[in-house]
Parts: C-alpha cells; sequence; structure tokens
C-alpha cells in the first residue's frame, strides 16, 4: 500500500499520530530528500522516544518522478510504502501526484493523511473574508511566463494565493506594487516557526517595510481578489491606472461583464 504523509512545515509538534504510525509502519520511505527525510525521523525519535524500523529510502522528486516510476510495478506496493516531501502536504507545490495517478491507474491501495499545509494555514490566518481561493503556487522566476502568470493573479476575482522564496519576495512586492499600490495583501513569513512573522496592508506600504529589510524564510502571500461587484474600485480608477493593456483590459472586462477581447481592442485603439 501507498501511503502519502505530510510533514511539518516548521513546528515539529504539528506532525499527527497517524503520521508516526505510518512511518514506523513503513517498510521503504520514498522522498523528496532523504537527508531531510532522515533528520525529521531523527528529530522526532528524540522528542518522542520512538525508534523507526525503516532502513531503506529512496529519492522521488521533480526531477526523478518519471524515471523511478518506469522502475515501478504492482508487486512493489505489496510492502508499506510512504512518501514525504521536504515539508508540509505531497502534491501542493511539492512532487507526489505523479505516485497518486499511478496508484489509480494500476488500482494500487493508496492513502493521503490530512496535515500541515502552508496555503491553507496562511488562507485562515490572512482575515479575508473571501470563501474561495485559487492557488497559484510558485510564479516562474523569470520572462514572459511570469509576466502573463502575475497579470492573471492581480486579476483573479477569487483570492489569489501565493509561495515566494526569500530570494524573490521583494520582486515579486515590488511588482505587485507597481501594478496597484493600493491593493491590500497579507504577507506571512515562517509559518509554525520561531520567527513566524505576518504583516497586512497596501502593495506600496508593505514594500516600503519589507524594502530594507533582511529576507529569510519562506513566505506565503495572500492578494486582496479583484471585485466583481465595482463597489470597491471604479471604471475610471482603472482607466487611470499605469498597467499594461492586458491587464486593464481583463480588470475592466470583470466589473462590466464584457468580453475581455473586446475591452483589450477599445484600450489598444486609445493608444
Amino acid at each position: 500500500m501507498l501511503i502519502l504523509v505530510p510533514t511539518p512545515i516548521g513546528n515539529l509538534e504539528d506532525i499527527s499520530k497517524r503520521a508516526i504510525s505510518a512511518l514506523m509502519e513503513a517498510e521503504l520511505i520514498l522522498c523528496e530528500d532523504t537527508r531531510v527525510t532522515k533528520r525529521l525521523l531523527s528529530l522526532l525519535s528524540e522528542k518522542e522516544n520512538i525508534t523507526f524500523s525503516c532502513t531503506e529510502f529512496k529519492s522521488y522528486h521533480s526531477h526523478n518522478e518519471q524515471q523511478v516510476l518506469s522502475t515501478l510495478n504492482k508487486e512493489f506496493f505489496e510492502k508499506n510504502i510512504v512518501y514525504v516531501s521536504d515539508a508540509g502536504m505531497p502534491c501542493v507545490s511539492d512532487p507526489g501526484a505523479s505516485l497518486v495517478a499511478y496508484a489509480l491507474e494500476n488500482q494500487i491501495a493508496y492513502d493521503v493523511l490530512p496535515g500541515a499545509n502552508a496555503v491553507l494555514t496562511a488562507f485562515a490566518m490572512s482575515g479575508f473574508m473571501d470563501t474561495k481561493f485559487t492557488f497559484f503556487g510558485f510564479l516562474d522566476h523569470k520572462g514572459k511566463t511570469r509576466v502573463s502568470q502575475l497579470d492573471r493573479v492581480m486579476s483573479s476575482s477569487i483570492l489569489p494565493i501565493l509561495y515566494e522564496s526569500p530570494h524573490r519576495l521583494l520582486k515579486t512586492l515590488e511588482e505587485i506594487k507597481n501594478i496597484d499600490p493600493n491593493r491590500i495583501i497579507f504577507v506571512a513569513k515562517e509559518i509554525t516557526k520561531k520567527y513566524q512573522t505576518v504583516y497586512k496592508n497596501t502593495a506600496a506600504e508593505i514594500f516600503k517595510e519589507l524594502k530594507d529589510t533582511n529576507i529569510r524564510g519562506e513566505w506565503v502571500l495572500v492578494i486582496e481578489a479583484v471585485p466583481t461587484d465595482g463597489q470597491a474600485i471604479t471604471l475610471s480608477d482603472l482607466e487611470e491606472l499605469d498597467i499594461s493593456p492586458k491587464t486593464k483590459a481583463k480588470l475592466i472586462a470583470k466589473l462590466k461583464g464584457l468580453k475581455t477581447k473586446d475591452v483589450y481592442q477599445e484600450l489598444l485603439a486609445k493608444i
């Protein structure tokens, strides 16, 4: 059987009893990084005074998953197989989905345990009243795809949530500020860890506050959605924004209930 086990995203006490039981019963553990998993088991052994008998660990990550899958067969899963990513829930901006797909395609028994997850925690922490959200994971590092992805984020009418690394946080905040300096955003640093910190303010104010800060740790950004009722922002406000015509067209189209393509053509005609 295959069991996907979530691991703590910072605080070791967030490991569940079911997760510990699955790890104790594992005969082979597939890991995003074997070193990280072995370190986790060592810490849990000390803290909980328990012993993990599994001695077989196999690397399984985004760069080798297809290669590893090609070597597997149904008999492989007659043992107790556990998969863990480095932190948090497998398949959520982490490897694991290909294993689930393989199990479904080959009628292999599997289970996914609930547990620590940064995107859901940040959603609950953000204080936005939205009951839906769209998770965009990590943006591409650069290029046209990044611009396109950020356009989608900033024009989303369903609360968008991003992950960001410390190396690119300020770049992302600056790009958001340049698109809409008054957009309210919530950012959370190192969720569940010792130096967990949260901020909620306009994009301009948060960028101002953090631009001279030594940025460390992993971050989650929850960004105010584009209103669909037109009450929080007017069409004239949108038309005056210094943003790309494509993004502006998407925003205006959502407020007016028009086709983005038609609005985009009108904007181009005015340039």
